[in-house]
């Protein structure tokens, strides 16, 4: 019994360690490579659309925070970007549709609708930037998500800040710290054991 208690004990101390480990590592990893505060495009990460094509909440903020970027000047186009990942719904379609609505010109906005993932989003709107001569780009995603975009952002040789959105209103103290964890776990993972081999990430 004595020996139960002190393997539960070494489990949960290494538990309490990981957690500490992964909330550090998460923190600090870097928002940016520049200084700029102007960007030759912003760039809206993807969320999956509802089941009915409309907005879902944190596709919804994180579109709302490009629109808002946008009309604040930090750059004159935005680049949306994401595929049918999750249902039939093109995310980089419904979030243009979205920007649209709000006031922002149709000709400044990049419709992306290949990626199916973050390495993805990124990979296929640097390309939409080399065939434009941008070298510079606002990276805007959800608070939780922006760390993982950071590290993807890190192989490329752009100039980049990420910008977090605000989260939904209708989400729970405890779906936003969920969210959080989920991702620290996985940066913690990205960062020792690297990302996996993908024909999607410069090396």
């Amino acid at each position: 019994m004595r020996g139960f208690k002190r393997l539960l004990v070494v489990l949960f101390a290494l538990f309490a360690i990981t957690i500490v480990a992964a909330a550090v590592l998460y923190r600090d990893i870097p928002k940016s490579n520049t200084d700029l505060t102007h960007f030759d495009t912003l760039i809206v990460l993807g969320n999956p659309a509802n089941a009915d094509g409309t907005a879902s909440p944190e596709q919804r903020e994180r579109t709302m925070e490009g629109v808002r970027e946008f009309k604040a000047g930090v750059s004159s186009h935005l680049i949306m970007t994401g595929g049918a990942a999750h249902n039939r719904f093109v995310e980089a379609r419904v979030m243009r549709d979205l920007a649209v609505a709000e006031g922002v010109p149709s000709e400044d906005v990049s419709v992306e609708g290949q990626a199916q993932n973050t390495i993805q989003n990124i990979y296929y709107s640097e390309r939409i930037m080399a065939a434009e001569h941008w070298t510079s780009a606002e990276v805007i995603s959800s608070a939780s998500h922006v760390p993982r975009a950071a590290l993807i952002l890190e192989h490329y040789s752009f100039q980049w800040r990420t910008q977090a959105a605000p989260w939904p209103p209708e989400y729970s103290a405890l779906q936003r710290v969920g969210r959080f964890c989920i991702e620290a776990e996985y940066c913690l993972r990205l960062k020792l054991l690297g990302f996996p081999a993908s024909p999607y990430l410069p090396r």
